[in-house]
């Protein structure tokens, strides 16, 4: 995503702030709208980190409710 910090640095000025003011202000936006995009390669990144931890749970998941079925069963 791309953030136009001159456009938005004219848009304050017509609002009535200072040069100064404007470009601080554009500058500190686009620092906070930059670092908040997510990119596809950090997501797969971390799907790939996570997807173990994942199987394990699940698998520790159907094991329990496997057992606990049995359990249920036999009473």
């Amino acid at each position: 995503m791309a953030f136009d910090t001159l456009t938005y640095a004219r848009r304050l000025k017509q609002a009535g702030f200072s040069e100064e003011q404007a470009e601080a202000l554009a500058e500190a936006t686009r620092g906070m709208v930059v670092h908040d995009i997510v990119t596809k390669d950090y997501l797969e990144t971390a799907l790939e980190r996570l997807s173990p931890r994942l199987t394990v749970r699940m698998g520790t998941i159907a094991g329990l409710a496997v057992g606990l079925l049995a359990a249920i069963i036999k009473l």
